[in-house]
């Protein structure tokens, strides 16, 4: 018997996985790297993923477990409404709506903007509103359909970042000529301009980019009410998912910090 308004179960452990891990590769990865890059320097920079990746292990732990004992697709602005209060949860989910409504918005400026590389003539916003429209269709989908859909887009976001760090780490050790003809750098430049050249507490700083590059991890929380038994599968996608993304985000630094050259240097 189906209950009324109630949403279906249809997602499984694979799905949740992917939606987080697509969820969270995106702008703040490649985009925020330069700031951070500028502000804490190469050492710096990995130290400071490094803290976010804790900060979301301990963050989604605790989600988690909210997220078992009450798998409801509003999670945390309904656990904050039920053991906090109804004000604190109604500010929960407008505040991450305005996260989420600026955060697509510069997603869909940045594919826009990446699309003009082969579309020279075709303004931004035209790319960002065909994405904007694609993304709503997905959305209104069959929960079923929206996952696989969803499995799919982020596979190839995620086998992306796979070859970009294997790549990235041939040119690190010499495996990969650089264009410029020098030496592979192995791990030298990392102490370019010294550990810290703003001083170690740019680190801090520059968290706020950093934490920005690691939303979406939240996802699986939010998903919790369309999940094919909850209490199995979102442990499983929250371990999963959080092993994979510091392997895919502090290798992706690695390289980006190790690769990135200096003023007046080209790789």
């Amino acid at each position: 018997m189906k209950t009324s308004g109630a949403f279906r179960r249809k997602m499984e452990s694979r799905h949740l996985i992917m939606l987080s891990l697509g969820g969270v590769i995106g702008t703040g990865l490649f985009l925020s790297t330069g700031y951070t890059l500028e502000q804490a320097g190469r050492v710096g920079t990995i130290l400071s993923y490094l803290i976010g990746a804790v900060v979301v292990y301990l963050v989604m732990l605790s989600l988690g477990e909210l997220a078992v004992h009450m798998p409801e697709t509003g999670s945390f602005h309904k656990y904050a409404t039920k053991y906090i209060g109804p004000g604190t949860g109604y500010t929960v989910a407008w505040l991450y709506w305005l996260t989420w409504t600026v955060a697509l918005g510069s997603e869909f400026t940045a594919a826009g903007i990446l699309m003009q590389r082969w579309f020279p003539s075709i303004p931004v916003w035209v790319f960002s509103a065909l994405f904007a429209a694609m993304i709503l269709g997905i959305n209104v989908l069959k929960v079923r359909v929206f996952a696989e859909v969803e499995f799919w887009f982020s596979a190839i976001k995620v086998v992306t970042i796979i070859a970009f760090i294997l790549l990235g780490a041939g040119a690190i050790v010499g495996f990969i000529p650089l264009q410029d003809g020098s030496p592979a750098p192995f791990f030298s430049s990392l102490t370019e301009g010294g550990l810290f050249p703003n001083g170690a507490f740019a680190i801090f700083m520059t968290m706020l980019a950093v934490n920005f590059a690691y939303s979406g991890t939240e996802l699986i929380g939010v998903a919790a009410g369309e999940a094919v038994d909850p209490k199995r599968t979102i442990p499983l996608a929250i371990r999963t998912t959080i092993l994979r993304l510091v392997l895919f985000f502090v290798g992706t630094i690695i390289v980006l910090a190790v690769l990135l050259p200096t003023e007046g240097k080209g790789v």
